[in-house]
């Protein structure tokens, strides 16, 4: 029998690699999770870094296992080190989707369709999609309630800024009317570079209250995380990277 709860369903997406999508995904849901949410982690990355982030299980089936009805969703979801916190695992198996969803009728809902069981189980589920506009970040912006873009404090990261946004809209209008644009948190920061200050500053000018507050440091310790297979509050919870994740999970918290 399921708690009736009602699900904030959260896409971490960025057309650009290296931005700290995965990252955020785990270490919010990690730290949202010792809060005592429930949270489902799901990989919809054929990388399957968010897998690899959590120790996840790759031999067991996982969510392309799902989309292609090999398997339920129940069968294919898996408990994590940190208690409240489960994860739907991806391999490099996922990458055919791309190619099996291409010519299939409402090839944008198919993730949606899968989570529809098990959205009122869960108070938080995150989706980690490619570093793309492809079909499967499109079935992630389609199946979400709520789009978070992390944000390298970096130049090239504000150039494809627009493009993302203009994607969200479009999907806003053909595909998810109630999809909404929760913000933007700055990951990667080093306060001692100019380039990154003005990047903060540019963007929070622009998009003001849609810039969460907590920024992400560099920090090595967060690096180290996923090759250890546990989320940082596991595996540093003092380290700077952590105390950040922590207050940005509040802050993801206090904007449902």
């Amino acid at each position: 029998m399921y708690n009736l709860v009602m699900s904030r369903i959260i896409v971490f997406a960025n057309q650009k690699g290296g931005v700290g999508k995965t990252t955020t995904a785990v270490n919010t849901g990690a730290f949202i999770a010792d809060q005592g949410k429930k949270v489902l982690l799901v990989d919809f990355d054929p990388q399957g870094n968010l897998s690899s982030s959590v120790g996840a299980d790759t031999k067991k089936p996982g969510i392309y296992d799902v989309i292609t009805n090999k398997v339920n969703i129940l069968e294919a979801v898996q408990e994590t080190t940190v208690k409240n916190l489960f994860i739907l695992s991806s391999t490099i198996e996922l990458t055919g989707a791309n190619i099996e969803l291409i010519n299939q009728k409402e090839r944008e809902y198919f993730l949606k369709k899968v989570l529809l069981e098990v959205k009122e189980e869960y108070d938080f589920i995150f989706i980690d999609c490619p570093p793309s506009l492809g079909i499967l970040t499109l079935n992630g912006l389609a199946a979400a309630t709520e789009v978070i873009v992390p944000l390298q404090c970096e130049y090239f990261a504000l150039e494809g800024l627009t493009l993302l946004l203009n994607t969200i809209k479009k999907i806003q209008v053909k595909i998810n009317p109630t999809l909404v644009f929760t913000g933007i948190v700055f990951t990667m920061y080093d306060s001692r570079t100019r380039l990154a200050n003005d990047v903060v500053e540019q963007v929070t000018r622009y998009f003001k209250e849609k810039v969460f507050k907590t920024v992400i440091p560099r920090n090595i310790r967060l690096s180290e995380a996923p090759s250890h297979g546990v989320p940082i509050n596991q595996y540093n919870a003092l380290c700077v990277g952590a105390k950040s994740y922590d207050n940005f999970a509040q802050e993801v918290i206090s904007r449902g």
